[in-house]
């Protein structure tokens, strides 16, 4: 749930974690070791091939919407089956054969008998909302209490059974969404060693990108990115604790919600951070987003955090979705992030320029957050990671077979597969701290949300009467290699997953045929001011691209 930046990622500690983390650390432990994932600008070279894809049987969904499905529905076009089927028969198609995309670790076998179900109410003239027969993948640290295993992709947890839903398998659920599958991710979600390359789990091997299958998807949650832009779903839901749903939908040209910190419950979550860890949705719309996010949100008495959104929740954000919802906005444009990629400074100028011209008024800002609050935020993460896995692998009961973060450290050491391309640095990190009741946990916890917070973006939009902050989400795709790791310079996930405050990525266009994506970020439960601007942004360019599944050398 982690991603890295030189910026405001790597200006922030972004970890591989449910998001990444990742990079030796030394005196500059939190800069290594926090952005993970950013990106190294690709040149795109020759084109081996360009594969061909399934075009769904005689089903033609490529690109559809929820509302498209929908109508189809009402109208009799298809079933919910037929629908389903479809995505099932793509995924072996393209993510097992064909590309071999690695996005999907497992499917549902029950998929089917879901969608029978679902299409006999809708027969009975019953409908359960706007996600009433909509396909979604769920990442893998996402418990589901069925017939699919929750791995967090480790080996370790092969075969792993939860004893319930999480919360965020439960709403999808009762709002009539059909499962598909689980996701593949940067196992652990990236926060376990150093030098790892996103993607990558012991159980699922490398996500490719869709767009050239050599580089990078970004992580942590790059299947569920993955699947949404290549088609082999409508919606994903992934996780962040800093860069882990931003970073893969820039990456892989698609939109991702990371909510304010609490909107969305984690229980039955596999946690990296109780205090910055959130689900959130992924989509080829800004539209279909906000639909899934609607469904995800509600109190939940297992996660204390959910209990600060009382008042600051909705049901329906779509009715955001305005075209000229960036005029008369202030948005401050964070300049930090230039100098880096001379050519993601600019598609970002001409990004400003589009903005303008739709009405907004652009204020440029410099400094969000400091090093100390990335250093102590890194501290915060690795004392509640601790706690977080223990009180998790007590969750799944006595048979289970790890039951300790010192277990898993074990398996790790003695299994042929797990250790072969990275270590394990960050949980032996973890295991090495102390209670939740810490004064040095407690000290940071306060440091980092003080210098996130009203020290950090509340200050800056409080003192510049912002409505929004933009930035590139980050670099062009790096080439995969899992003997250096990731390879990155630029990602801006750091200032809003610190402070908990919420972050949608959107596609702002393409370098040399790889998506690069722009961030809006704001104030704690400004997710409908951040979706109307979004929703205007994507309405006024029409930047996403249905991915080719090239290979350059």
């Amino acid at each position: 749930m982690i991603a890295k930046t030189f910026v405001s990622f790597a200006s922030y500690p972004l970890i591989k974690c449910n998001m990444n983390a990742k990079k030796n650390f030394s005196s500059t432990l939190f800069i290594s070791i926090f952005f993970f994932i950013f990106f190294i600008f690709p040149s795109c070279s020759t084109e081996v091939k360009q594969t061909k894809v399934s075009d769904y049987g005689s089903l033609s969904l490529e690109e559809i919407t929820i509302s498209k499905l929908q109508e189809g529905y009402s109208k009799g076009k298809f079933t919910i089956r037929e629908v389903i089927q479809a995505y099932l028969e793509r995924i072996e198609t393209i993510d097992k054969n064909g590309p071999q995309l690695n996005a999907i670790l497992e499917v549902n076998p029950d998929a089917l008998k879901i969608a029978d179900a679902l299409d006999l109410e809708l027969k009975e003239g019953k409908s359960r909302g706007p996600l009433h027969g909509i396909p979604v993948v769920l990442k893998d640290n996402i418990d589901t209490y069925d017939n699919m295993s929750t791995t967090a992709g480790s080996r370790a947890l092969k075969g792993s059974k939860p004893l319930d839903d999480s919360f965020v398998a439960k709403q999808l659920r009762a709002a009539g969404a059909v499962i598909l599958g689980k996701a593949n991710l940067s196992e652990w979600a990236n926060f376990r060693g150093e030098l790892s390359t996103s993607g990558w789990s012991g159980l699922g091997g490398q996500t490719k990108n869709p767009y050239d299958l050599s580089r990078n998807p970004c992580g942590s949650s790059s299947g569920s990115a993955v699947a949404v832009a290549a088609n082999l779903t409508v919606l994903a839901i992934g996780t962040e604790t800093n860069g882990s749903i931003v970073c893969p939908a820039h990456n892989n040209g698609v939109v991702g919600i990371k909510p304010t910190v609490g909107l969305v419950s984690r229980s039955g979550v596999i946690p990296i951070s109780f205090t910055q860890d959130t689900p959130g949705p992924f989509a080829r719309t800004v539209k279909d987003a906000a639909i899934a996010l609607g469904a995800l949100i509600g109190i939940d008495s297992a996660d204390t955090k959910t209990l600060e959104s009382e008042g600051n929740f909705l049901t329906d954000y779509t009715t955001f979705l305005h075209e000229d919802g960036m005029k008369d906005k202030r948005v401050g444009l964070y300049k930090k992030a230039f100098g880096i990629n001379f050519k993601v400074d600019s598609l970002m100028l001409s990004t400003v320029r589009i903005l303008e011209k739709m009405g907004a008024t652009i204020v440029d800002i410099e400094e969000i957050t400091s090093e100390v609050t990335e250093a102590n935020s890194f501290e915060v993460m690795l004392f509640e990671y601790k706690d977080g896995l223990n009180n998790y692998f007590r969750s799944l009961g006595s048979g289970a077979p790890i039951k300790s973060l010192e277990d898993l450290i074990a398996f790790n050491q003695s299994d042929s597969v797990e250790l072969n391309h990275f270590n394990q640095r960050y949980l032996e990190m973890a295991q090495e701290k102390e209670s939740l009741e810490s004064p040095k946990y407690l000290k940071a916890l306060k440091q980092m949300q003080k210098g996130s917070r009203e020290e950090g973006i509340d200050l800056i939009m409080n003192s510049l009467q912002l409505d929004a902050i933009i930035a590139p989400t980050g670099e062009p795709a790096w080439k995969t290699d899992i003997v250096n790791g990731d390879s990155y310079h630029l990602g801006t996930s750091s200032p809003a997953a610190m402070a908990g405050y919420p972050n949608i990525s959107v596609p702002m266009g393409y370098i040399e045929g790889l998506p690069v994506g722009i961030s809006f970020f704001g104030r704690a439960w400004s997710e409908p001011l951040l979706i109307e601007m979004t929703y205007a942004f994507e309405h006024a360019t029409k930047h996403r691209q249905v991915p080719k599944f090239l290979r350059t050398e």
